[in-house]
C-alpha cells in the first residue's frame, strides 16, 4: 500500500506518492472516477514534468481519502475485471478529450 499527499501546483492537481522504500515521487492526476460496480473510487496518474511529446506512462489505483482530504491510501488494483473496468473508462476518458 502506497501513501499520497494532495497538492496544488501551477493548476494542476498533484500527488506525492511515498513508495514502501519511503522514496517519494510528484505525479499529476489526469482524472478520478468512482465505481458503483465495485465499490471503490480510483485514480489515474502520470509522473509530473514529463512533456506531451514525450511518451507518458499513466498508473491507476484504488483510494481510500482520509477525513481531512489530504492524506489518502492507495491500493493497487487487483483483479482483472477492475483493470478492464479501469481501461473501459480510460479509453472513454481520452476520447472524449480528443473530441474537444
Amino acid at each position: 500500500m502506497t501513501e499520497h499527499h494532495e497538492h496544488d501546483h501551477e493548476g494542476h492537481e498533484h500527488i506525492t506518492i511515498v513508495d514502501e522504500e519511503g522514496n517519494e515521487q510528484l505525479f499529476e492526476i489526469l482524472f478520478t472516477f468512482d465505481s458503483e460496480d465495485f465499490g471503490k473510487s480510483y485514480v489515474i496518474v502520470y509522473p509530473a514534468g514529463v512533456s506531451d511529446e514525450e511518451g507518458v506512462e499513466l498508473q491507476a489505483f484504488s483510494y481510500v481519502e482520509s477525513e481531512d482530504g489530504f492524506e489518502g491510501q492507495l491500493n493497487p488494483i487487483e483483479t482483472e475485471e477492475e483493470w478492464d473496468m479501469v481501461e473501459e473508462v480510460l479509453a472513454t476518458f481520452i476520447e472524449d478529450e480528443d473530441m474537444q
